[in-house]
């Protein structure tokens, strides 16, 4: 531990010091006990490609804070950290860094493939561990788990076992999400719809008697190629007469029919739609119900296939251009008009969606809904804040199934079997088959992997070592909360819920705190285009982790709305860990020597009052902290160690100071330090070491609680005596004093009783040498008001009293001048008819703010007697 002596500056190279303290130390490590209360939560783990960014900083910093709290209040905390395998992610980075060397994925082979994707991952899969490590979060290391490490593979094994027995999950051809890049299908969460300024073309389809045509709208000429049919709604009494009819294909040649189907909307172009059951979902729907026949235009790679003709091996964007230039020529293109509509995006490469016929793995949340609906319903799962309650059950609501099979090597392998012989099929949770169940024949295992999503589903209950009946799993599940930001809501918390409840018959967690998300200083979303990005290790090596953590918990509200990130206020946290360290540093030097072991009998009304203060800043946090109102308590501790401790105690206690300040002056700093140690665990930490302390301040009890009877005279006394020093110092200001000069007297007029135990206050804080009573208005004297007491300071030899008088004439005259400008404007009726509102409303807060600065001066001037 230190020798307790405090270098000038805080330096913020302690955080490492005591991060690896921590760690080595297993301080946050949990064994079961019983005797405890119980507080579990997992950290939502994070792509093993990646490092840290500003919203895991955010998340992480949470987390923490309520693990610390916590384990201050007595509970046996477990939190266990965790990385997610990241499937298609790490594939696109290695195969990328493959590729520099010239080598395919292919040339290698499946098997070889994957040896170099390990080998990836254990030389650079630990970078954001060591970057969780740095900000500081006591999770348990001894737990730490990996999506595709033992205990997790065999739980998925377990997992789609006993889903595919009870007939949950199922293989089928279905329309599904197809990205073109990563090659592969990807769910429709991971689709991302961006609005983008298109075309709508016109297309005539002649009938095939020649007789007219049909005009179909489309913003996807590519597909065309693929139409089976053209739709019209039943009740659109424009296409009564041609429904039953054939027109003929462009540019094609094939015969389709016009049908009719409701699902058309008449109002979408010519109220005439292309029906391609290969390229777009309500068209499959339609096939389906018409037993039109899929034709796929558009391969896997994203070029045309040979059933696109003369186009095939095209790119499907250039065959766009070709086929419009194509039915222009030959008189099939009506018009083309603008359009803006919504496009699907790969949320990994951002390449444009391809609906796409395929066969998939699908999991059947339909028929898992209503128990997942029914745990929030019921408030077995606290969903906060609740407004994301009825996002979740109307979601819920309209639930699809889940396609969960990935074309790519990399994740957990579809444990499905196919014997060579018999053709039996069967899902098995071994590592490995190889024969048969049912005639012993040889077996080839499917191809295709997981889902990502599909092993991080399970995550609240494999990492505890299901589905083995381990104590752990006993003990700790369910967890008992669950941090994370609500755009993954559901990416992973309702799909924990549907595992959970399906698999365990439990519950997952017991309440979720969905956050909201950390956007630029002016609340613009974070990209990379953008060049918007903030890197908080760039933060954490400038400004420290502690700073970065206040800058991001202090912006948050309860509501969960979006976090606005701005540097300055990581500047501010760097401020205010400074602020602790020098107010904690001049303490403790006035403190060194003193023995302060017993509770004095008496206090002063300056300690009564910042005791009682420090006992409604501790109900308060507290009471911030059992509803994750973070923000809040973040900044209530703030206000009242820097406001209160710091600028009116620490400064009060250097008047006449006897045992009871000494005291309460390493009270409150204590008390405080642990307040704040859940959000700035390392300053305080190094401040408690300073102070002689040999145990870690996360072992210490939060603080309780009615340990001092909260004095509201005190409190109200100390307000009124505040205000009459601010006024004092004001008045200086205004004076032009030097901090070194004093105020030779001050005559009150009022009842002197009531102030007189503060005359050694006022006289120290607001520089004044002599207090005397007055019974009447003191001439050539500015006065300060504080409810019924007049405050009077003469002016005579403090100031040239001509001079001020001529100083507050003239600003009296500017100040007149630039109200009668404002007058002028908020008079005009065309500035008041065009100016936007909040232009006119900032107008009149300013001529307002200039009129009371008028009223200021006037009265100044009367106090003159001019």
């Amino acid at each position: 531990m230190n020798d307790g002596k405090f270098e000038a500056q805080y330096d913020a190279t302690a955080e490492l010091k005591w991060a690896k303290k921590w760690k080595e130390d297993k301080v946050f490590h949990s064994e079961i006990d019983k005797a405890k209360p119980r507080f579990s939560i997992v950290i939502p783990p994070p792509n093993v490609t990646g490092s840290l960014h500003i919203g895991h900083a955010l998340d992480l910093s949470l987390q923490d804070a309520i693990v610390r709290y916590k384990k201050m209040n007595g509970f046996n905390v477990c939190w266990v950290p965790g990385t997610d395998h990241a499937g298609i992610a790490t594939q696109n980075v290695v195969e990328r860094a493959l590729l520099q060397q010239g080598i395919r994925r292919q040339d290698l082979g499946r098997e070889v493939f994957l040896e170099k994707v390990w080998e990836w991952k254990e030389r650079y899969g630990n970078t954001i561990l060591d970057q969780i490590t740095r900000l500081g979060c006591g999770v348990d290391w001894d737990r730490l788990r990996f999506t595709m490490d033992p205990v997790c593979a065999r739980a998925v094994r377990r997992a789609f076992k006993e889903l595919f027995d009870r007939g949950l999950i199922y293989k089928g051809h279905y329309m599904i999400n197809w990205c073109p890049r990563c090659g592969t299908a990807i769910s429709d969460l991971e689709v991302t719809y961006e609005e983008e300024d298109s075309h709508l073309w016109f297309i005539r389809y002649p009938f095939e008697d020649q007789k007219g045509f049909i005009v179909v709208a489309t913003t996807r000429p590519e597909t065309m190629l693929g139409d089976t049919a053209i739709a019209v709604h039943p009740d659109d009494e424009r296409y009564k007469n041609v429904v039953g009819k054939h027109v003929i294909l462009p540019l094609v040649g094939r015969k389709i029919p016009v049908i009719a189907d409701e699902s058309v909307d008449p109002e979408f172009g010519t109220g005439a739609v292309k029906v391609t059951p290969a390229h777009d979902p309500t068209d499959f729907a339609i096939g389906q119900r018409h037993n039109l026949e899929p034709i796929q235009v558009i391969g896997l790679d994203g070029s045309m296939t040979e059933e696109a003709g003369i186009f095939s091996g095209m790119d499907r964007f250039d065959a766009r251009k070709q086929i419009v230039q194509a039915l222009e020529e030959q008189g099939y293109l009506e018009k083309v008009e603008p359009y803006k509509h919504a496009v699907g995006h790969c949320q990994r490469c951002h390449t444009v969606v391809e609906p796409m016929l395929s066969d998939q793995w699908f999991v059947k949340l339909t028929a898992m809904a209503d128990e997942a609906k029914r745990v929030v319903e019921t408030g077995e799962v606290q969903i906060i804040p609740e407004r994301w309650i009825k996002v979740y059950q109307d979601w819920m609501d309209n639930i699809r199934d889940w396609c969960i099979s990935r074309q790519i090597w990399w994740g957990h392998r579809i444990p499905v079997y196919t014997c060579e012989e018999c053709g039996y099929v069967f899902a098995s949770e071994e590592e490995t088959v190889e024969q048969c169940p049912k005639c012993g024949g040889p077996v080839k295992q499917e191809d295709d992997v997981l889902d990502t999503w599909f092993s991080s589903s399970l995550w609240p209950f494999e990492v505890f070592g299901w589905p083995e009946e381990t104590e752990d799993l006993k003990y700790y599940y369910p967890t008992s909360l669950l941090i994370t930001g609500y755009d993954i809501l559901f990416f992973w918390v309702a799909r924990m819920i549907f595992m959970a409840t399906t698999l365990t018959g439990q519950i997952p967690f017991e309440e979720v705190f969905l956050h909201g998300l950390v956007l630029d200083e002016h609340g613009q979303k974070m990209s990379k285009s953008k060049g918007n990005t903030v890197d908080p290790m760039d933060m954490i090596d400038e400004y420290s982790a502690d700073a970065l953590r206040y800058a991001l918990v202090s912006a948050m509200s309860l509501g969960g709305q979006d976090v606005n990130f701005s540097e300055s206020r990581v500047e501010h946290g760097k401020n205010l860990t400074n602020k602790i360290w020098n107010s904690a540093r001049y303490v403790l030097s006035v403190l060194e020597g003193k023995q302060l072991d017993t509770t004095p009998n008496q206090f002063s009304i300056a300690d009564r009052y910042i005791l009682s203060r420090l006992e409604q800043t501790k109900q308060f946090v507290s009471e911030c902290f059992e509803a994750y109102d973070f923000g809040a308590a973040l900044r209530e501790i703030e206000s009242f160690y820097w406001s209160e401790y710091c600028d009116w105690y620490i400064e009060m206690s250097k008047v006449d100071p006897n045992y009871s300040t000494y005291w309460t002056l390493k009270e409150v700093l204590e008390q405080s330090l642990k307040l704040f140690h859940p959000f700035l665990p390392f300053v305080t930490q190094e401040i408690w070491d300073r102070m002689g302390h040999s145990n870690y301040l996360v072992e210490e009890s939060w603080p309780k609680l009615s340990e001092h009877v909260v004095d509201e005279e005190a409190i109200e006394k100390v307000a009124t005596m505040k205000e009459a020093v601010r006024g004092l110092r004001n008045l200086r200001a205004e004076l032009g004093l030097k901090p070194s000069q004093r105020i030779p007297s001050v005559f009150l007029q009022g009842n002197m009783e009531e102030w007189e135990e503060f005359f050694p206050y006022i006289k120290f804080l607001a520089r004044v040498s002599e207090i005397e009573h007055s019974s009447q208005t003191i001439s050539n004297a500015y006065s300060v008001v504080v409810g019924n007491t007049v405050f009077f300071v003469p002016l005579e030899g403090l100031v040239d009293i001509d001079r001020e008088r001529k100083r507050l004439q003239k600003q009296q005259a500017d100040l007149e001048n630039r109200i009668a400008i404002y007058d002028k404007r908020l008079q005009n009726e065309d500035f008041i008819k065009k100016a936007p509102q909040e232009v006119v409303e900032k107008q009149r807060e300013e001529r307002k703010a200039l009129e009371e600065s008028l009223s200021k001066v006037i009265k100044r001037l009367s106090e003159l007697g001019g």
